[in-house]
């Protein structure tokens, strides 16, 4: 005979005893282990291994996202209680069964059911009822969901935020006949087509700027309120659109963190939710992450703790496309070949980097022939025979700064947006080869 499924029960009200008798009934196949009062005390028991499924309340104070990661993490799978119109955001939080009609409903062998599907592996144990149907896509909107960029790169301020800015505004075809965004003269480029906009996030933990840069009010929510809103089980795209304003024609930003004591707010299980619904407003997210993608040590010992790398690590994980950006003279060739190597190190699966862009390229710094210098310390090295040269541009750069603009909409014959948008053009061939089926 199989052994009985532990579980721990964290139901609210009179109910709770009826749960526990039904779960405890005699050839039930499951015994509850312990009976927890909140989600402190059921996350606890979680980590001391009670039990491998746990039945709670849908209404349960404290239950978000970042709870029920939790649980999941220490290989609890979690069966939920809904009533009225809670299901659908239990769901959004990610547990792995909701049983629709309250606790009444749990004494019957939907529970049961539910339970021992869950302890059986991570598929979908849920019995779907008419409301779970699911909603047909708006008319007219595009099928496939958009891409994630995410922009990274060594400290030492490499220009992560200004190749960001301007890989979204080329993606939003600002600068070009079809987009001149804020009165942007015009200069020749490929126009875009999807008809979503473009999403540019600023994850940035350690020192968010994009605010500022484009002289946005640094007080706005941004990132951070949706954040909260997907650890609630409450972010769509209607909302997360009204947390990322249009700035131009096309180009959305998501505003990052007014405080960099505020990282805790952005916690990885809920930057994923937000990527996923960027995926269904945006044809293209572009995110400017931190620099350290390292495992805090100081906070290792307790994996309970939030960790401030989290959200760079997420969206490495979560993106379609890397882009690592390093700057051009001796010490930044230096910190970006090294930065390859911490990459392919990182705690999380990152995908092979789409480009690796060498920014402010000059004489200066790189000889009398900059570019052919640059390809051949990297070639030599890193082993990389192609990477991305971006010319320095400090006037033009200066200007955009100083009016709040990107360079495609404040000087579009700029080198640097010149080479930036050919970048776009490269990171979209993957998207147009299958769109002409070619393999």
């Amino acid at each position: 005979m199989a052994a009985p499924v532990t579980v721990l029960a964290a139901v609210r009200g009179a109910a709770e005893t009826q749960v526990v008798l039904a779960l405890g009934a005699p050839g039930s196949g499951a015994t509850v282990t312990r009976r927890c009062g909140d989600v402190v005390e059921l996350l606890a028991a979680a980590a001391a291994g009670a039990g491998a499924v746990a039945v709670i309340s849908g209404d349960l104070p404290g239950l978000d996202r970042e709870a029920v990661a939790r649980l999941h993490g220490a290989g609890v799978r979690v069966v939920a209680l809904a009533d009225g119109l809670g299901g659908e955001r239990l769901r959004a939080l990610g547990v792995d069964a909701v049983l629709d009609g309250g606790p009444a409903a749990a004494l019957g062998d939907g529970l049961l059911d539910a339970v021992r599907a869950a302890a059986d592996g991570p598929g979908d144990p849920e019995v779907p009822s008419p409301e779970d149907e699911p909603s047909p896509p708006p008319e007219g909107a595009p099928a496939a969901p958009g891409r994630v960029v995410a922009v990274w790169g060594p400290v030492g301020a490499p220009g992560r935020t200004t190749v960001a800015l301007e890989l979204a505004a080329a993606l939003a075809g600002l600068g070009t006949s079809g987009r001149r965004g804020r009165g942007a003269r015009h200069a020749p480029g490929p126009e875009r087509t999807d008809p979503r906009d473009v999403l540019l996030v600023d994850a940035d933990t350690y020192g968010s700027s994009l605010a500022m840069r484009l002289g946005l009010l640094d007080d706005a929510p941004g990132l951070a309120a949706a954040c909260r809103a997907a650890g609630q089980g409450t972010l769509d795209v209607p909302s997360l659109a009204r947390q990322s304003p249009l700035v131009a024609p096309g180009l959305r930003v998501l505003t990052g963190l007014t405080r960099s004591a505020r990282w805790p707010e952005v916690p990885a299980s809920s930057l994923e939710v937000v990527l996923d619904r960027a995926r269904e407003l945006a044809s293209w997210t572009v995110v400017d992450t931190a620099a350290p993608v390292e495992a805090d040590e100081v906070l290792m010992y307790d994996t309970h703790a939030p960790q401030r790398n989290a959200a760079t690590l997420a969206a490495l994980a979560a993106a379609d496309d890397v882009l690592v950006v390093g700057t051009a003279d001796p010490v930044g060739i230096q910190r970006l070949v090294r930065a390859l190597e911490d990459l392919r190190e990182a705690p999380v699966v990152v995908r092979t980097p789409s480009a690796v862009v060498v920014n402010r390229v000059r004489a200066a710094v790189a000889g009398a022939r900059p570019e052919a210098a640059v390809r051949e310390a990297m070639a030599r090295y890193a082993g990389l025979d192609d990477v991305v040269v971006v010319p320095d541009d400090a006037a033009g750069q200066d200007a955009a700064l100083l009016a709040g603009r990107a360079l495609a909409e404040h000087a579009p014959g700029s080198p640097v947006r010149v080479a930036v948008a050919a970048l776009a053009e490269r990171l979209r061939v993957p998207e147009r080869r299958l769109s002409e089926g070619v393999g």
